[in-house]
This record gives structure tokens, sequence and C-alpha cells, in this order.
């Protein structure tokens, strides 16, 4: 399958983000992506005031590409004062029963914070895909016991369909839902088309959108387009 944007598949370092779409697939023991967006995307709702960020992620995993560790950097605009997210996670990838899962635990981190906000915290996902023919489904729930900033526990839930019409095109969507703890509860859905320049380079384009009852600008609907490399 042609792997979209969501490094969230990649192990989900950074799940979930626009950082978060599929990964490349590493060579040997390590894989790395490098990127950039017009807008930085978690779950639907921007984390860059709807500004462009850059990010990346490195990956090491075992010969069986069962066991993996994975760290990232991404820009972002947060309401804690902190313009960087760091993450770092390990997780596992079984398969049971013709199903692919991903399983990981991250930590993520805020650089230079303001005093006394809540900067950083634990993510626990959890992917089950699985393929036929060109086509490919993922379910994910991912769960915080305590966010970052003001956001106390929070959960997500997801499901994403995608389709390869070649080795080079392919189209996704996903919809999902957001429960939080003295934050706002939504709806969200995304649908865009993914193309590989060549076998490094992906365009991504993708539009998003909530149902969040807030005037935040970070829930508003968007079309972004997310360029990255793979090595």
């Amino acid at each position: 399958m042609i792997r979209t944007l969501a490094l969230a598949v990649l192990s989900a370092a950074f799940a979930g983000s626009a950082l978060a779409q599929d990964v490349p697939e590493p060579r040997g023991q390590w894989g790395f992506l490098l990127g950039a967006a017009t807008d930085n995307r978690s779950k639907a709702a921007s984390k860059s005031d709807r500004n462009p960020y850059v990010y990346g992620v490195a990956e090491w995993s075992d010969n069986a590409d069962f066991l993996y560790v994975d760290s990232g950097f991404e820009t972002i605009d947060s309401s804690t004062g902190a313009s960087l997210e760091l993450g770092a996670g390990v997780g596992v990838r079984p398969q049971v029963m013709g199903f692919d899962l991903d399983l990981n635990l991250t930590r993520k981190w805020m650089v230079d914070a303001d005093p006394g906000q809540d900067h950083s915290a634990w993510e626990i996902t959890a992917d089950v895909s699985r393929s036929i023919g060109p086509a490919e489904a993922l379910v994910r729930v991912q769960h915080s016991p305590n966010g970052t900033g003001s956001t106390e526990a929070w959960t997500w839930y997801e499901a994403r369909l995608s389709w390869d019409f070649d080795d080079r095109l392919a189209v996704s969507g996903s919809v999902g839902k957001r429960e939080q703890e003295l934050s706002v509860d939504y709806a969200a859905w995304d649908l865009g088309v993914t193309y590989a320049l060549t076998r490094a380079i992906q365009a991504d384009l993708r539009w998003y959108d909530t149902d969040a009852d807030t005037q935040g600008r970070q829930y508003e609907d968007a079309l972004v387009l997310d360029l990255s490399v793979a090595f």
C-alpha cells in the first residue's frame, strides 16, 4: 500500500498528528522522515495556529520489524507558550489472524512552555489494520491519562480507509471522535490524496474539518499540503 503521510502509523511517535500518517518502510533497521506542511493537524485540529510547520521522525526496528523505538520533533504554536514538541516511544507490531497490530507507548514534551504549564504527557496508541488488494482499513484507539496544558484525560477513536490506484497514487479518508476532560469534545474527519513523486518523496493534499462548537481557529476547516522525504 502507498504509505500516506499519517506518521501516526509510523509507530505513533506523534500518533494522530499531521505527523502522523503512515511512514516509509525502514531501510535495514533504521528509517527517517523529514517533512513540512502548511498546517500542523492533529486529530483534525491545528497545533500550529493554522501556520506552516516542519517535523522529523527517526525509527529503529529489530530484524523482524516487531519491536521498535522512535523519536521525533514537530513545530507547534501552543497555548502553553511552547513552539516545539518532542516525542519518544516504544512499540510492537504483531500480526494476529491476518490483522496487523501496532501497540505504542509514547512520551511527549513541549519545549520552553510557560512556567506552571503542564508540558508533558503519556500517550497510548492501539492500531488494528487489514489490507485486501488495493484497499486498507485501520481502526485506532488512543488515550492519554493527563494531556498537556489544561486538558486532563482524553481518548481518540478513529476509523480510516484508503485505496491505492497504483504504486504512486492513493486516496484516503477518516472519521474520528475526541473526548476530553476540561476541553471540548468533537467529531472530526478528513479526506485527501497522496502522490509519490519519487520512491523517497511524497505529497499529500488533505481537507480537514470538525464539528467543534467553538470559535477557536484550530477547529476551523482547512486544506493542507504536506511534503515529506524518507531516507
